[in-house]
């Protein structure tokens, strides 16, 4: 996995965005799904910890987590969201000693100003079909779907459908799922919806969200005396 080298300004992140958006692909998944992967950051002052969890897949069962930490060099910018978490992110799929055929990510794919969320910005880099699962909306305008689990309706930016707004369990708030590279919308809800257990979100990124944050909380007191 050759990876570039991560931008260090601002202007250089959104010229090296623009450049990879004519990568994605937004295609039907090619290749029988076995096993995905969710990831996670979570922040502790100056320094980002990276989580992520590989499942088997229909299953739904946890096979690996592995997470790593390094220092964060990006500052918080809307809509450049990769350039703060790629670098730990890449970090830690490459420890994972199996590689996943999707990953989930808390966060957009082209569902995104320019079409370039994180799912879809790592999708290409990592060269992985990626998911975008979003607690929240970015873009777009939608209909509410109906209150029954997997009812959804499209996520409309620009006359384009960029997503789903999906209903995970009966009578709960939607998701929004967009296909981040190498996977239509028809599989992303597919997965997103196999991978439900008894909460609102995906249990790999429930899992990788809980673990982000469990190494985040045993770390803080050795970044908190400057380590």
């Amino acid at each position: 996995m050759k990876i570039p080298p991560w931008p260090g300004t601002i202007s250089e992140a959104k010229a090296a965005q623009v450049a990879l958006r004519d990568k994605v692909r937004i295609v039907p998944l090619r290749k029988k799904t076995r096993y995905i992967a969710a990831v996670d950051a979570a922040f502790a002052g100056e320094r980002i910890i990276g989580a992520a969890c590989l499942y088997r897949y229909p299953e739904i069962s946890l096979v690996e987590e592995t997470h790593a930490e390094m220092r964060n060099l990006f500052p918080y910018v809307p809509g450049l969201l990769t350039f703060r978490e790629g670098p730990v992110i890449t970090k830690v799929i490459g420890q994972l000693t199996i590689n996943p055929d999707v990953i989930l990510f808390d966060g957009q794919g082209i569902a995104h100003p320019i079409s370039m969320g994180i799912a879809s910005h790592m999708g290409v880099i990592l060269d992985l079909p990626a998911i975008g699962c979003a607690k929240s909306r970015l873009i777009g305008d939608y209909k509410e779907p109906k209150l029954r689990r997997g009812s959804w309706s499209p996520l409309l930016y620009n006359d384009t459908v960029v997503g789903a707004v999906l209903r995970t369990r009966d009578n709960v708030k939607p998701i929004f799922v967009s296909p981040g590279h190498r996977i239509d919308l028809k599989s992303s809800i597919d997965i997103v919806l196999t991978c439900i257990s008894k909460y609102r979100i995906p249990e790999p990124l429930r899992r990788a969200d809980f673990l982000s944050k469990r190494i985040k909380r045993e770390k803080e007191p050795h970044f908190s005396k400057g380590g």
